[in-house]
């Protein structure tokens, strides 16, 4: 049992698991914040990939990383960590400077032999003190040692044997943070569920470390984190790309329109392929294409056959998609196209996070190609933004260009599983019967929305076809006509326009009586209100309003804007949303904070820079 005396309390800590691509650190953190979030705790995640397949173990360039973030009053995985777990010393070497002044580095001392040392580029005997740790900071665990110990009768070769150490690191951070080991096992028990043998190694090893923890009292205290006050309610942790997949078959259920994906595998997008795929059972049809423009143009198909039609991909494949979305757009067919933004221009930085797709969302097409644009604010809000794309495409016959990004896409979050009923109806815009004998045409529309009626083929009496060339305002006939081309033209832009009177006022959050707004969008959420909360908690008066609605904007827009003397526009890009509503409001100046560095923002960064802005 745990020494009760010796627990402290703390409101949130921060872990980091590090180790080569092969050490398992992914799964040894997402089981960690699974049991953290099943605890009443809230959380947020960053996984951090290498770029690399595979780099040689123990070299720098093969080091992947994991950030959690538990407690209350969660909203990021952290600035820096209270806690680095290193399986290696080229992992303590690439993050150690992410351990806070002060903070604890456990790493498993069987590997930091000096050939170990030398694979990692150290250039001293005293690796601590190389990349900036006091030793008094460092916590020396045999790792290896304990493993081959406890499965030293199980009958595995070495090499599986010594691949269960972070779940014996797993163990030993579940007893410094109190955390139950039966939830932990009930995680590993679905991960090898097909897999008896490796399950038990796993949890043998997984109770090694904890006892290690419990028996030597490696730490003068272990923790308790608080809990907030939650709804009652079934919990578990999503990372966006899942929540993504269900928001999306959530809605195909309120719509009633069977849900179709069609796709190409693309990082960090692919997630989303891959859990529409299970999904069998509730009638999803998710098909991997050979190429981005095969999936997108199998989804405009879908979506003409009277399917919800969903193609997922990143920077690059939105670029291969976007003659398909004109085609789409001049159809006037409901679509929803998920952008997982990733670092650019071209292949770019494939594991790594930024806010650079936005302009190509918004404009990234040939001729007046008008389409709405939405964004997720964080991983669970990844389901709700699926839900409203499609919500939207559906019931204003549109294409809808969801982003999310790498950061929210592959980080976590504790996450309340809604029921049904929170959800309202999706009610397509389908011609109805009386229209066949009334002169029905393919472009024929509800002039109040500018939403063209929807005739499912095979509908008695409504037979028809669409394609890309423009068609008349009155005949859908195909038509040439200047004045019918700009007239159609504005048509489909109005279209998107009055989407406004649809969606959510936009929100203030912060000082009610500042004269400063601060404004973001996307997955910069997070990090952008916790800088605003400590500023206030400082006495500086900032406001802050996030986007997730882009293109139309919401309508209360200028109302919220033309209340402050000062704006401040942060975006991990060099100012793309700041540029979009300066030309919406020439009239007011944009200050701004820009990262590009393929990593969010830190929260220190948007204090300080808001600090600067407002003192200048």
């Amino acid at each position: 049992m745990l020494d009760k005396s010796n627990v402290k309390t703390l409101e949130k800590v921060v872990i980091r698991f590090s180790g080569d691509s092969g050490d398992g650190m992914q799964l040894a953190g997402n089981i960690f914040s699974n049991v953290s979030a099943g605890v009443g705790n809230q959380i947020s995640t960053f996984p951090d990939y290498p770029a690399e397949i595979r780099a040689p173990q123990g070299t720098l360039g093969g080091v992947s990383g994991f950030q959690v973030s538990i407690g209350k009053g969660v909203h990021t995985p952290g600035d820096q960590a209270d806690v680095l777990v290193a399986m290696n010393p080229a992992a303590l070497k690439q993050h150690a400077k992410f351990l806070k002044r002060g903070g604890v580095a456990i790493i498993d001392v069987d590997a930091f032999k000096k050939a170990d040392l030398d694979k990692a580029l150290y250039t001293t005997e005293s690796p601590y003190t190389e990349v900036g740790l006091d030793p008094q900071q460092v916590v020396e665990v045999p790792l290896t040692s304990l493993v081959k110990e406890a499965l030293a009768d199980s009958g595995m070769d070495m090499k599986s044997i010594t691949r269960c150490k972070n779940m014996c690191a797993l163990g030993l951070v579940c007893w410094l943070f109190d955390r139950p080991l039966e939830a932990a096992e009930n995680a590993l028990k679905n991960k090898f569920a097909k897999k008896p043998a490796i399950f038990d190694a796993n949890a043998k090893v997984l109770h090694a470390g904890y006892d290690y923890g419990h028996n030597t009292h490696a730490f003068v205290s272990t923790y308790r984190i608080e809990s907030d006050t939650i709804r009652p309610g079934v919990y578990t942790d999503v990372n966006g790309n899942t929540a993504t997949a269900w928001g999306l078959i959530m809605a195909s259920e309120k719509s009633g329109m069977p849900l179709f994906l069609g796709s190409y595998p693309i990082t960090p997008a692919t997630d989303i392929l891959h859990e529409l795929a299970k999904r069998k059972d509730l009638g999803v049809k998710a098909c991997q294409m050979e190429d981005e423009i095969a999936g997108v143009c199998s989804a405009i198909g879908a979506s003409f056959a009277g399917n919800l039609g969903v193609t997922s991909t990143s920077g690059p494949g939105l670029a291969l998609k976007s003659e398909a979305i004109g085609l789409a757009v001049m159809a006037e067919l409901p679509l929803v196209i998920i952008d997982v933004q990733r670092g650019g221009p071209s292949t770019g930085l494939p594991t790594k996070t930024e806010q650079t797709d936005l302009m190509q969302a918004i404009y990234g097409r040939n001729g007046e190609s008008p389409v709405a644009v939405v964004a997720a604010a964080s991983p669970a809000d990844c389901f709700d933004m699926a839900f409203e794309a499609s919500r939207i495409a559906i019931e204003h016959t549109t294409p809808v260009i969801l982003l999310t990004d790498g950061f929210i896409a592959n980080g976590s979050t504790a996450w309340r599983i809604p029921e049904a009923s929170e959800y309202p109806e999706i009610h397509p815009h389908y011609v109805t019967p009386d229209m066949k004998d009334k002169g029905w045409r393919p472009y024929l529309r509800d002039e109040k929305t500018k939403v063209r009626y929807i005739a499912v083929p095979g509908t008695e009496g409504f037979a028809h076809r669409l394609g890309g060339l423009e068609k008349d305002y009155n005949t859908s006939a195909i038509s040439n006509d200047p004045e019918n081309h700009e007239l159609m033209v504005k048509v489909r832009q109005e279209k998107i326009d009055r989407i406004a009177d649809n969606i959510a006022p936009l929100e203030v959050l912060g000082d009610a009586d500042a004269d400063t707004l601060l404004i973001g969008w996307g997955g910069t959420f997070g990090h952008l209100y916790t800088a605003v909360e400590e500023l206030n908690a400082a006495g500086k008066k900032v406001a802050y309003a996030h986007f997730r609605h882009i293109r139309p904007l919401p309508a209360n827009t200028a109302d919220v804007i033309n209340r402050y003397k000062k704006i401040i526009v942060a975006e991990l890009n060099l100012g793309q949303f700041a540029d979009y509503l300066q030309a919406k409001f020439p009239g007011k100046k944009l200050l701004r904070i820009n990262k590009v560095q393929g990593q969010p923002f830190t929260v220190k960064e948007v204090v300080d820079g808001i600090t600067k802005l407002m003192e200048d």
